[in-house]
């Protein structure tokens, strides 16, 4: 234990001085969890805090990943330190990311930046305790902002979202981004639109949707209960076109968060949330052991046999779980 702690410790120190291997190295024990990226998420949250994070999302063939590229581009040549984390879809053959967007991305990046693929691995719960480890770990190092990108538009883009200060939510024509996006949810945690590939028929029509959407927005309560009302930029990100004014809109939105107090507020909740994982997470990991063990086997049995229900056994076990010391 003291053997893991120490070297966390002092690959983390390495890292804070700026050595990339020990940041790539701290990045890859987060990813596979366990003790050591516990020690690590300690160590980053103790001092992290200050990064502003851009979480950018939509669904695939959307054109995320040109527009993160345009956005690296134009932080890097302001001077911006900034890091990438991409989460990729896994590898069917070998689990880990596919590694394309980090790829493309590479040759857009100043020497200061910093572009990682993390692998979803086909669920959301190590995804949900290693994006906001991964972020607090850059935010640490020294990097701002902190841009996220998203595999589409589902449960873990919208769980991931909830990880970022501004969500920028991508959109193209003809291909009804926005009804998905409202679906999933995303409508109430973007904070602005991109309708991107706007040169395309319907690019218009997609802007008009995500207006009467955001209308009914209004009328629901929701601008009045967020005070803001997220801007809609039409873009061609393949040209570079819009990729100017998601980035003042960005600017905008931070602005924003910070006079109106209101970053304390997603941070709050954003350290909330994770908290939140983390515990589902144990006690789902408890609860596997119990079901596999002989007293696990007690319940499954006396389900099997109709004595009691499955919603009786859940019951006991979390029973057990919260009385264990």
């Amino acid at each position: 234990m003291t053997s893991s702690s120490d070297a966390a410790t002092a690959l983390f120190e390495s890292a804070i001085k700026g050595e990339r291997r020990s940041l790539g190295k701290l990045l890859t024990a987060i990813e596979r969890g366990g003790r050591q990226a516990e020690i690590i998420a300690d160590l980053a949250h103790q001092v992290s805090g200050n990064t502003h994070v851009v979480g950018i999302t939509g669904a695939p063939g959307s054109g995320k990943s040109t527009l993160t590229g345009r956005l690296l581009k134009l932080f890097s040549e302001a001077g911006d330190k900034l890091a990438v984390l991409a989460v990729d879809p896994s590898s069917p053959l070998t689990g880990g990311a596919i590694l394309g967007d980090r790829i493309r991305m590479d040759d857009l990046a100043g020497e200061e930046s910093f572009i990682r693929s993390m692998a979803t691995r086909g669920h959301s719960g190590g995804l949900a305790l290693a994006v906001p480890a991964a972020i607090q770990l850059f935010d640490a190092v020294g990097y701002e902002p902190v841009i996220i990108e998203t595999v589409g538009v589902g449960q873990v883009e919208v769980d991931v979202a909830g990880a970022a200060d501004t969500t920028v939510v991508v959109v193209t024509p003809g291909m009804g981004d926005a009804v998905q996006a409202n679906k999933a949810g995303l409508l109430e945690v973007a904070d602005i639109f991109v309708v991107n590939k706007s040169d395309r028929p319907g690019a218009s029509d997609a802007r008009r949707d995500l207006e009467l959407m955001l209308d009914l927005g209004h009328v629901s309560g929701l601008e009045q209960m967020t005070g803001y009302r997220p801007p809609i930029i039409m873009a061609n990100s393949l040209d570079g076109i819009g990729a100017d004014e998601v980035l003042d809109a960005i600017k905008s939105h931070a602005e924003y968060l910070r006079n109106s107090g209101k970053i304390h507020i997603r941070r709050k909740e954003r350290l909330v949330m994770e908290i939140q994982n983390r515990v589902e997470l144990l006690i789902g990991s408890t609860a596997s052991d119990i079901l596999e063990s002989e007293l696990g086997a007690g319940y499954i049995a006396n389900v099997l046999n109709r004595k009691i229900s499955p919603a009786e056994a859940a019951k006991s076990i979390v029973g057990s779980i919260l009385t264990k010391k």
